[in-house]
């Protein structure tokens, strides 16, 4: 009986390896009459390793740091007919495997055995071409139903009912790029003395990036980047009533765009303190998302950008689009990247005019009158 069933799981196995086999040289053979039309120089070539893992229905998250279905929604977005003879899928898979591994051109030629010229221009093209679905993907909440979602989104965050009103979370991020030569090199330099472009990004209760503004250099504060934002300079978002959560570093407005800060430490007050502790809960979200893009991208956030700092912007605004069509599909990681601290400084003085100072004493009478919200959210 033992022999019988050894026999049978040795049947079993080599019909199953035939199966794989049968598989592979079907995929081979589509491909092949797909791309019969091409000139030879420009076909799928699946003895490279990364094409013949993709087109083999592997995990691509090792190699691409997305998964399928993100690939997928990608290709949906842009919906480019190539002209040129390389299809979009491998210039897709191309630009993927850059932002993932941060290799240069030359590895990346390498890997995919094409030129590397012919990277670099795919590389420009469709990092411009992501880049411009940007409102596509990133979009303030269009209907009043969205932003009820997203406040009571925000009130499950902080765990407490105070936070209905809010309707974003905001806050800067520091990417470091190489430094740039000439008088205006020094501009770039970080409180931290290190060469850096700035993203401003304003998230929902997700994580989900609902507005972007990216190029400032590194050594201007967080609040100018604000005022000279579309979002602060048009005012179109928040509705009246709703506000955006932001760290110490900003100014406490009411308009022309409303921000609810913490209180300054140090803090004496117990309702401050616990105003300052709901606060973080919700607005910590924009910190968890940052971690989540930096986590996928890490060689594009934690290393230094050897790309003309012009063309950094493009590059974090492609990262952001992916982030968000990455969470629309449930491809999501656990950020491993530690918050940075609060900025406590004051920021520029020109934005307290229109101080919310007495909006915020009103929220934090709440906090101290209402009873907390036993809810958990779901980050997904």
């Amino acid at each position: 009986m033992d022999a019988e069933n050894i026999l049978a799981t040795v049947v079993f196995l080599l019909l199953e390896e035939l199966q794989q086999i049968t598989r592979h040289r079907r995929v081979i053979l589509l491909r092949l009459i797909q791309d019969h039309t091409r000139p030879l120089y420009c076909r799928i070539n699946l003895s490279v390793p990364v094409l013949d893992r993709f087109f083999n229905d592997d995990d691509t998250r090792p190699n691409f740091r997305l998964s399928r279905e993100s690939v997928n929604m990608l290709l949906n977005h842009l919906k480019e007919d190539r002209r040129h003879c390389w299809g979009a899928t491998i210039e897709v898979l191309v630009f993927a495997f850059w932002l993932a591994s941060g290799a240069s051109y030359r590895v990346v030629s390498r890997v995919f055995a094409i030129p590397h010229s012919t990277v670099h221009c795919i590389v420009q093209r469709v990092t411009e071409e992501v880049a411009a679905i940007r409102h596509q993907v990133i979009h303030l909440p269009r209907t009043p139903e969205d932003l009820h979602i997203v406040s009571h989104g925000f009130t499950e965050l902080a765990r407490h009912r105070a936070f209905l009103k809010a309707a974003g979370a905001t806050d800067c991020c520091h990417v470091c790029i190489k430094p740039s030569s000439g008088p205006d090199g020094q501009c770039y330099r970080s409180r931290k003395l290190v060469p850096s472009i700035i993203l401003q990004a304003v998230c929902d209760h997700q994580g989900r990036f609902i507005d972007t503004c990216v190029g400032w250099p590194g050594s201007v504060h967080d609040s100018r980047v604000l005022r000279n934002s579309p979002l602060y300079r048009q005012a179109i978002s928040p509705p009246p009533g709703r506000f955006i959560l932001a760290h110490g570093g900003y100014p406490c407005l009411q308009h022309p765009l409303p921000f609810i800060t913490p209180y300054k430490r140090p803090v004496q007050c117990v309702g401050a303190l616990r105003f300052n502790s709901h606060h973080s809960r919700a607005r910590c979200i924009i910190e968890r998302a940052f971690g989540m893009m930096k986590t996928r991208f890490r060689a594009i956030f934690l290393q230094t950008q050897e790309v003309h700092h012009t063309f950094v912007p493009h590059v974090i605004t492609a990262c952001a689009i992916l982030h968000n069509i990455c969470l629309g599909v449930g491809d999501v990681v656990a950020p491993e990247d530690e918050p940075e601290d609060d900025v406590q400084d004051e920021g520029e003085a020109g934005l307290e005019a229109g101080s919310g100072a007495l909006w915020r004493d009103r929220l934090s009478a709440e906090v101290s009158a209402l009873e907390e919200v036993p809810l958990d959210h779901d980050y997904c």
